[in-house]
């Protein structure tokens, strides 16, 4: 459980797909089609860095493989569902 924020979640979804985050064109990308900044881009790359999400690979900036689903593989999703009332 990450307890990661909504653009915390966009923001790894389309790190995913670009392959990095490391270029100005994609971070410009990035703040383009999710209305955001550049220093909110920033400290969410710092954030999620620390807590292994992403991983520095030479000089870019990816997904941690770990986190990275491959659909050529088998893929377990597990939904839980609760109510409190």
């Amino acid at each position: 459980d990450l307890k990661l924020t909504q653009r915390e979640i966009q923001l790894v979804a389309f790190t995913a797909i670009r392959g990095n985050i490391s270029y100005s064109s994609i971070r410009e990308d990035f703040c383009n089609k999710y209305n955001s900044t550049s220093p909110t881009i920033n400290n969410i790359i710092s954030k999620l860095k620390k807590i292994g999400v992403f991983v520095k690979d030479g000089s870019k900036i990816k997904v941690n493989l770990v986190i990275i689903l491959h659909f050529s593989e088998n893929i377990t999703l597990e939904l839980k569902m609760e109510h409190n009332g």
